[in-house]
């Protein structure tokens, strides 16, 4: 029988199904944790994140996008701006953004959240090691712009990205609106942009 998984108001609700083949509940121990689920992040949740961040950026570029204690702050101030993805209660992969004010994103969106504005800055999308190449990436993306669509009063969402990511953005449906502003030691970074409002979905439809 489906088991039907809601964390947040905003969320779509999912269902798991049970496999086939597998006996019925009533004949084997209930599990506790959901196989898959997806919601908000919390401060507690901060830990995880970083270390899945700190594996997937130091060892290529020798930075974190977000710091421990940046962490935290966004995962106290805009916790709804945040999606994670857990299996059996272990974050898998993760994204947070925050609040910003100006069109074009600049160096104290790094560590700024404005509240009540209408730009979600996304500051990292990060996937565990065990988990790369299987297409969570782009999944947990998808449902992150449409989990945004359904939050009152955003209409678009930025990014950084290195070049080599742009195709990624592009797929998903971002702009690229050039060389950004922001610059970390010798990177330098492409600034992408999402509109959330008026756009029309042939394939999926968010559901909100």
């Amino acid at each position: 029988m489906a088991q039907k998984v809601c964390s947040s108001p905003f969320l779509k609700p999912f269902f798991l199904k049970t496999p086939i083949g597998v006996s019925s509940p009533r004949r084997q121990r209930r599990h506790t944790l959901p196989a898959s689920e997806f919601r908000n992040l919390t401060p507690q949740d901060a830990i995880s994140v970083f270390e899945i961040e700190r594996e997937a950026f130091v060892s290529v570029s020798g930075e974190c996008p977000l710091t421990l204690d940046e962490v935290l702050v966004f995962l106290s101030q805009c916790p709804e701006l945040s999606l994670g993805w857990f299996e059996e209660g272990q974050l898998v992969a993760f994204i947070i953004g925050s609040g910003w004010g100006k069109e074009k994103l600049a160096q104290e969106a790094m560590t700024t959240h404005v509240p009540d504005s209408p730009t979600v800055h996304i500051h990292v999308l990060s996937v565990h090691r065990h988990c790369r190449q299987q297409g969570k990436g782009s999944v947990l993306l998808w449902r992150y712009l449409q989990y945004l669509r359904c939050l009152p009063g955003l209409h678009r969402a930025l990014l950084i990205c290195e070049e080599f990511l742009v195709p990624f953005y592009l797929k998903a449906g971002f702009k690229d609106k050039g060389t950004s502003a922001i610059a970390v030691g010798n990177m330098s970074f492409h600034e992408m942009e999402y509109q959330l409002r008026g756009l029309a979905y042939a394939r999926r439809n968010s559901g909100c």
